[in-house]
């Protein structure tokens, strides 16, 4: 699974890319799990992290270990972008950004989450 998740460059700027594309829910929960462990060496207040989970199946034991993670990784983040969120259902999205208490913005594309996430 570390494939799936991997820091890449857009703009000179590094960006934490989670690719959770075509997942099955225990995929989902086992990158989820694996995600603080790419954050938590990063300084506070430092991570662009940019999350795709189109065409992903997500559960409730997924949607706990996606939780897990983003409470988690909070303190490390300087902003989240996600794509392809149709694939959560919106109680979960809405679960999410509550538990967490972050703003979680969604983008159609990860051209246009790139964009955003290095115009800070």
């Amino acid at each position: 699974m570390p494939e799936r998740i991997r820091f890449l460059t857009h703009k000179g700027k590094q960006i934490l890319l989670v690719d959770i594309t075509n997942c099955t829910p225990e995929e989902v929960s086992r990158i989820s799990h694996l995600v603080p462990s790419y954050v938590s060496g990063e300084p506070p207040d430092s991570v662009l992290l940019l999350a795709d989970f189109t065409g992903s199946k997500i559960n409730k034991s997924a949607l706990a270990s996606l939780k897990e993670a983003t409470v988690y990784d909070r303190p490390h983040l300087k902003r989240s972008a996600w794509v392809g969120t149709e694939a959560l259902p919106k109680v979960f999205y809405e679960n999410l950004r509550s538990f967490s208490q972050r703003e979680l913005p969604t983008f159609k594309t990860r051209e246009e989450a790139l964009e955003w996430l290095v115009s800070a």
